[in-house]
């Protein structure tokens, strides 16, 4: 309880606070990003709806799942489109569909997607959470997913792509710098190993349900989740590298306004508590179904290598 109280009020600080002293004491938005800004908005409020409703009439509540990859790409390509394809904003449109492009691969050999656009597998974690107590009501459930799994998440994906906006308009959107190769070269390193994180998460689970189906010896895949490669390193490289990303792509604000704290920021600091959080639900759940989990916890940091953060 005290860990969901917290998580909440760190929200609430990130939501209110975050914006509101970086805009009053940075620069403010031009008439160009002001309108840009509102008709993503409505967008963004479409997209809502349409997950809350599909996700409701079909019973199964990924359809932000499904969309977490692809939205971005088209969220940030329209922005560039309407400042007019500024020569930053196109390398950052580019960036974000690697970006996209790696994540739906990965998310679609999972079984994310169905030719019926609202089937395919659903998070395991919603059926889990769909039983505990509070949330096994339907009216709650229907509450949590309109306001947490539709609306809070759809407006974090649109937040965390706010840093391209403070180029449209700008000076500076033109002139990419030496700075702005080597930030986009951090980016796709990141991309480039979570991509690594993923195939060895997918190449382990692969191994061990082929050995369990098959009534075979399950030796090293007997503990039940994979603990070697960059999974040594750190507990979620792939969510580690995810927010490394993001956290670049804000930094492309930095160099183009020179503010440090900027407008823009709300939507990295969001991602990095919403994994925290989301990281938690996840490990408890693993260290329910796996015994040797707890003795990794203990020896593995979360996500930082070689450092005590647990």
């Amino acid at each position: 309880m005290k860990k969901l109280l917290g998580t909440v009020i760190l929200l609430i600080f990130t939501v209110i606070v975050v914006p509101l002293v970086s805009f009053f004491y940075g620069t403010p938005l031009s008439d160009l990003q002001y309108d840009i800004i509102i008709q993503m908005c409505y967008i963004v409020i479409g997209v809502i709806l349409y997950s809350f409703i599909v996700g409701e009439i079909s019973g199964n509540n990924s359809q932000t799942d499904k969309l977490w990859s692809v939205v971005p790409i088209y969220y940030v390509w329209h922005m560039t489109w309407m400042a007019g394809f500024p020569d930053k904003m196109v390398l950052l449109s580019i960036l974000v569909s690697i970006w996209g492009a790696r994540l739906t691969y990965n998310f679609g050999r999972r079984g994310g997607y169905s030719l019926k656009f609202w089937d395919g597998d659903e998070d395991y974690r919603w059926e889990v959470l769909r039983q505990r107590p509070g949330f096994n009501k339907p009216w709650v459930w229907r509450m949590f997913n309109l306001f947490f799994i539709c609306g809070y998440q759809h407006s974090l994906i649109f937040m965390f792509t706010l840093p391209i906006l403070t180029l449209a308009g700008s000076e500076n959107a033109n002139a990419i710098g030496l700075i702005d190769w080597l930030l986009a070269g951090i980016f796709v390193l990141f991309v480039v190993l979570e991509f690594i994180a993923d195939q060895q998460q997918y190449d382990f689970q692969t191994e061990k349900y082929k050995r369990i189906n098959a009534n075979s010896d399950l030796g090293e895949y007997k503990h039940g989740f994979v603990k070697t490669g960059l999974w040594g390193l750190v507990r979620h490289p792939n969510y580690a590298m995810e927010q490394g990303v993001w956290i670049v792509f804000y930094f492309f604000s930095v160099t183009t306004t020179g503010e440090w704290l900027n407008w823009s920021i709300t939507g990295a600091l969001l991602l990095v508590i919403l994994f925290k959080s989301s990281s938690d639900f996840s490990e408890e759940i693993s260290a329910s179904k796996y015994p040797e989990y707890k003795d990794y916890q203990k020896k593995v940091p979360r996500f930082v290598p070689f450092t005590k953060f647990n």
